[in-house]
């Protein structure tokens, strides 16, 4: 099965990251880690676009991404998004 073949949670985590990539490319201003922001959200999309992707994986992408621009209150809910549709393809062990 490919992320492409119909599981929502791929498409949910698609819209989201694509969401925050518009959103990224449009903050005005300097953002010194916005090159890396921008690799890791395609990065991102290719994990889902192509299987589905391993839970650690997705979560160090949301990890790297989230240190490139958290600090970007504009961006807030874009990222929230993001880090839902990571939450919805399942817990780490350990994770409450």
């Amino acid at each position: 099965m490919t992320g492409a073949d119909g599981d929502p949670r791929v498409a949910e985590l698609r819209g989201a990251v694509a969401r925050l990539r518009r959103q990224l490319a449009t903050l005005p201003g300097e953002l010194p880690d916005r090159a890396a922001a921008d690799e890791e959200l395609a990065a991102l999309d290719a994990m889902v676009s192509h299987g589905l992707p391993e839970v650690p994986r997705l979560r160090r992408s949301l990890l790297l991404i989230a240190g490139a621009v958290g600090s970007v209150s504009a961006l807030s809910p874009a990222l929230s998004e993001v880090r839902a549709g990571i939450d919805r393809f399942g817990q780490l062990p350990g994770d409450r």
